[in-house]
């Protein structure tokens, strides 16, 4: 298929087995052959000074990184994709690309924590103001922008408490007053959520997570659009980014079965997140996806579907009581970063990483995701952690 080719010909499973590959480019085989290399020869002086040929050296691309910006390029409906090493280093080249000395960032107060140490740390050592704001201010944003303003970033659903922006009107006030619009798309994917769609200038993922989908590569990407295509493009050639090739063979063959595994994902974690709703131990479910949440309009509006990610609120009890809950686990491990096959629980406490806005739960809160085990498996484990947390509250 051919890069830079927006309007989705096939249904999105469809693209993601057929996007970024030719079997003819590949001596028939249907995966791309992994190119590892990084000097590029040319047959005479004449070619290597006017860069003839289709690749010049290792780090500006090869056959293996092409197959899979092309493969995003589709997914996400956009103009280019830079591949970096990772979720947080997608977020900073996001940032770095709409951003210079003497600007100002508006931040959602829900971000993802290293991105919050980012903008408080290097951004601000750079010269670049960061501002927090509430996630579910929507087009009111407009009374938080300076005429210095020139991004807004969004992550929704909230990193943590799953709280849901309104996309749309955001972008609608920063492109009234000139700034690009960056999103964290972790959590949905572009085939959840095609973030271009709905304004978004650059969007940014951590494919380590539902990209890989098997909790063995660090990998990350940004998607961008229209002037910031190109300017993405030049701070990724300026900051010498490069990805392996084997992470991105690995990042290429997740793709294919991304459909069918959020698929699962998703109906599982509904089943449990449903389960939980009706546990005594438990105050409330932060899954977007369910009725009763407070961003499910907005999530159904916007969104075709939702991942294995979502949090709980327990009822008032102690650290001890957590801790027999989690460390009895024998589904869940306990580990940060989601996406893989696995399950995950970790505790976490959002009011220290709030400027902007106050997070005020009543009891402890627990970041549960969602792999590809049975359900029935693993609503027994939480089944018996809750009976343990109840015992020791």
């Amino acid at each position: 298929m051919a890069s830079g080719e927006n309007d989705r010909s096939f249904g999105p499973l469809t693209e993601l087995v057929t996007a970024g590959r030719d079997p003819d480019d590949s001596y028939g085989f249907v995966n791309p052959p992994v190119v590892r290399g990084s000097t590029v020869v040319w047959p005479t002086v004449a070619d290597m000074k006017a860069l003839r040929g289709r690749y010049t050296y290792g780090r500006r691309g090869s056959p293996t990184s092409d197959a899979l910006c092309d493969a995003l390029m589709r997914l996400e409906g956009s103009d280019h994709v830079s591949l970096v090493p990772s979720g947080l280093n997608a977020v900073a080249l996001g940032l770095l690309a709409t951003l210079s000395a003497g600007d100002h960032l508006l931040m959602v107060d829900t971000v993802y924590e290293p991105t919050r140490k980012l903008c408080d740390g290097l951004l601000k050592r750079l010269g670049i103001d960061t501002d927090y704001y509430d996630p579910l201010i929507g087009s009111e944003i407009s009374g938080h922008m300076r005429p210095n303003t020139k991004a807004v970033f969004v992550e929704s659903p909230g990193s943590l408490t799953f709280e849901v922006q309104d996309v749309p009107a955001i972008a609608g006030a920063a492109h009234a007053r000139g700034a690009a619009v960056v999103m964290d798309n972790t959590w949905a994917t572009p085939l959840f959520f095609r973030a271009h769609d709905f304004g978004v200038d650059v969007s940014v993922s951590a494919g380590t997570k539902y990209l890989g989908g098997h909790a063995d590569v660090l990998i990350g990407w940004v998607s961008a659009t229209g002037q910031y295509a190109s300017a993405v493009k030049q701070a990724h050639g300026a900051l010498g980014l490069c990805v392996g090739p084997d992470d991105m063979f690995l990042g290429l063959r997740g793709l294919r079965t991304l459909g069918v595994r959020l698929a699962h994902h998703q109906a599982s974690a509904l089943r449990v997140a449903r389960w939980l709703e009706s546990r005594p131990e438990v105050e409330r479910v932060m899954h977007p996806a369910l009725e009763n949440d407070p961003g499910h309009a907005l999530w159904k509006r916007d969104f075709s579907g939702a991942c294995g990610l979502f949090a709980l609120e327990l009822a008032p009890g102690s650290d001890e009581a957590v801790a027999e809950f989690l460390d009895g686990l024998e589904l869940f491990g306990l580990g940060y970063s989601w996406g893989g096959y696995e399950s995950l629980a970790i505790p976490y406490d959002a009011r220290a990483v709030r400027t902007a806005t106050r997070w005020a739960p009543t009891g402890p809160t627990i970041r549960l995701h969602i792999g590809l085990e049975d359900v029935e498996d693993l609503i027994a484990d939480l089944d018996a952690g809750l009976a343990r947390y109840a015992a020791a509250s």
